[in-house]
């Protein structure tokens, strides 16, 4: 019988739906990998004058900005959301608000090698990335006009990518909070007024308790499949100590151990579907305000969310908001435990 199950952050409701149960072979997508050629690309060492300048890049000592001997490099986005210059010009229009489109949107070039699946990078490389991730954050904090960075990577045609094979990072900077996130901000912060705990970390403890639905624990980090699982294979992956700022995270390196182990499983499991990983963090807090800004720090929890691009929304989706599971996240996490990398 089907089951509906409630997402304990912010009360979504979502359908695990056994009547439409699929196993992983029916998920299996065309390898877009194999289809990919460095001849054009313009993201790998050696072509740094095809992009726009460099906003960083992590170099060897002997190498000059814009040019061979990088590591990891930012650039800004040839056909960029938000942009940097500019002033806010907040205003009414009647009933209607508006303003400029003021933020940021950057490249975060992961590797100087043509490959195509961060998964595929070794861990030392992952965590050079992360850092990477960190570092532009807590730049973009010193901007008064920022609330909220949002990372986010697209691998594959169907979750977002272009039809260039080297793995990238998105960052866009924007000077509101994104609806997502603030859903989970209210969830978390009711959650917090009841018990005084995280919820998040009421849910790691649950989670191992029950080991119903960890795919992998190791280097303080925990990557589970969600109770209520919005996908098939979906994933969420937290750090066990509680943090709320993404931005300030040291070791990258356990977290670089842990995606690496996820996303390989999901690689090698799956046939190397689309996906996209999204980091939810806490938005910035310039000023102390009433509400939830009192306890964000004890009541969120930073976290990354990984989605398969397996399925197809639909109609009652769109129209009901609820998400339509055919697998459930206990049959996810129980096979991919299995997936030998």
């Amino acid at each position: 019988m089907p089951e509906l199950r409630k997402d304990p952050v912010i009360g979504r409701w979502v359908i695990i739906s056994t009547e439409r149960a699929k196993r992983p072979h029916d998920f299996v997508t065309k390898n877009e990998e194999a289809e990919s050629s460095q001849d054009d690309c313009p993201f790998c060492e050696g072509k740094e004058d095809k992009t726009p300048l460099e906003i960083t890049a992590l170099r060897d000592a002997e190498s000059s900005s814009n040019g061979p001997g990088w590591k990891v490099r930012v650039v800004p986005s040839l056909a960029p959301l938000l942009q940097i210059e500019g002033d806010m010009g907040r205003r009414g229009k009647g009933m209607y608000d508006l303003m400029n489109g003021i933020g940021a949107h950057e490249i975060i070039i992961d590797t100087p090698e043509h490959i195509a699946n961060i998964a595929n990078l070794e861990e030392e490389q992952i965590a050079r990335v992360f850092g990477v991730y960190t570092k532009r954050m807590e730049d973009l904090k010193g901007d008064d006009r920022i609330k909220y960075v949002l990372i986010f990577k697209n691998h594959g045609i169907i979750a977002g990518a272009s039809s260039i094979k080297h793995s990238r990072t998105q960052l866009i900077a924007m000077p509101v909070n994104p609806r997502r996130v603030k859903e989970e901000l209210i969830g978390a912060r009711r959650y917090y007024e009841y018990k005084k705990r995280c919820i998040f970390c009421d849910m790691i403890q649950q989670e191992i308790k029950t080991n119903a639905r960890i795919i992998a624990r190791e280097g303080g980090f925990i990557a589970l499949t969600p109770f209520a699982s919005r996908f098939p294979f979906e994933i969420m992956v937290l750090p066990e100590e509680h943090s709320c700022d993404f931005y300030q995270l040291k070791n990258t390196k356990g977290l670089a151990k842990v995606m690496r182990s996820v996303l390989k499983k999901l690689s090698i499991g799956l046939k190397n579907p689309p996906y996209n990983y999204i980091i939810h963090t806490a938005p910035f807090r310039r000023m102390a305000s009433a509400g939830y800004w009192k306890t964000i720090d004890q009541d969120y929890h930073w976290h990354i969310e990984i989605m398969p691009r397996l399925t197809k929304m639909a109609g009652f989706e769109w129209g009901s908001g609820f998400y339509i599971n055919p697998t459930s996240p206990e049959a996810a996490a129980d096979y991919l435990k299995g997936v030998e990398i």
